[in-house]
């Protein structure tokens, strides 16, 4: 496919862990959703991009088209920078102007329990993967990081469907794709993170290179090494097939029911690059 096949949407959607075991959004079998295609994939920069699908949601404010993606766009053989660099090309191209991530995470502060779902507000980039970008062109202000709209928008949708919600938390992100070690872990809840993962960075800096909105919405599926106590295969995959319904169903109602034209804040939160810059002070 060319570029100029990439449909226009106004949603991307970067699923992950959360809703893995799930076919979204065909299997939510919501009458508000028409799957337009599927198994879409097109060449970019940073070489072919992961499958996608296209779909149409109807709600309150009209029918609203989106690209939706599985796993971050991660694939075995390709580096999770570049899947990311993919999904993200595809996503510009797209006109996308809100962005929305699901994952599962490991349990750092020790009043987080598994099964318990958090909608994070900050984050903490402890991966190696630097100097990424679609864009470029601009500087990213991060002192607010997640779109209030669509994060007051999970909270209200996760909190009529799991039992504890949590709405403000620090997302530190690690290269994965192992567990990390007592010791690490020990060192992340110094830094005064909550939970710990592998996909919020760098998703929430590339919306913003692009111009979008950002938020995400995450499981607690484990407690981190040496929290609690040691986490179980078994419990782990059961709550990976047990909640990813209820985290498809709520990403997907977000998408239906929130209004583009609500005023966030988030593209204030980007300045031109001073690289690009002429001086004009004279």
């Amino acid at each position: 496919m060319t570029e100029q096949n990439i449909p226009q949407a106004d949603f991307g959607v970067c699923g992950g862990s959360g809703t893995l075991s799930f076919e979204f959004p065909a299997g939510l079998e919501d009458d508000r959703v028409e799957v337009l295609a599927e198994g879409l994939e097109w060449d970019t920069p940073f070489g072919p991009s992961p499958l996608f699908t296209h779909f149409r949601i109807d709600g309150p404010h009209g029918p609203r088209e989106a690209l939706a993606v599985r796993m971050h766009g991660w694939r075995r053989g390709v580096r999770r920078a570049d899947a990311s660099l993919q999904v993200f090309w595809v996503l510009h191209r797209a006109g996308v102007r809100k962005v929305l991530a699901d994952g599962g995470v490991g349990s750092v502060n020790r009043l987080l329990d598994p099964r318990d779902v958090i909608v994070p507000d900050d984050f903490l980039d402890l991966s190696a993967r630097q100097d990424i970008y679609v864009r470029g062109d601009h500087l990213l202000i991060m002192r607010d990081p997640v779109c209030p709209v669509l994060r007051d928008g999970l909270l209200e949708t996760a909190a009529a469907a799991f039992p504890r919600v949590f709405g403000r938390g620090v997302y530190a992100v690690t290269d994965g794709p192992r567990f990390e070690s007592v010791a690490e872990v020990e060192h992340i809840a110094r830094t005064g993170a909550d939970v710990v993962g592998q996909s919020f960075a760098p998703e929430v800096f590339l919306a913003r290179d692009i111009g979008a909105c950002y938020a995400g919405i995450y499981l607690v599926v484990n407690y981190a090494e040496g929290v609690v106590k040691e986490w179980e295969h078994g419990e782990l995959t059961d709550i990976f097939f047990d909640e990813s319904e209820r985290m498809s169903r709520c990403v997907l109602d977000v998408l239906s029911e929130t209004d583009l034209a609500a005023p966030c804040g988030c593209g204030a939160l980007r300045e031109p690059s001073l690289l690009d810059i002429p001086d004009d002070r004279s």
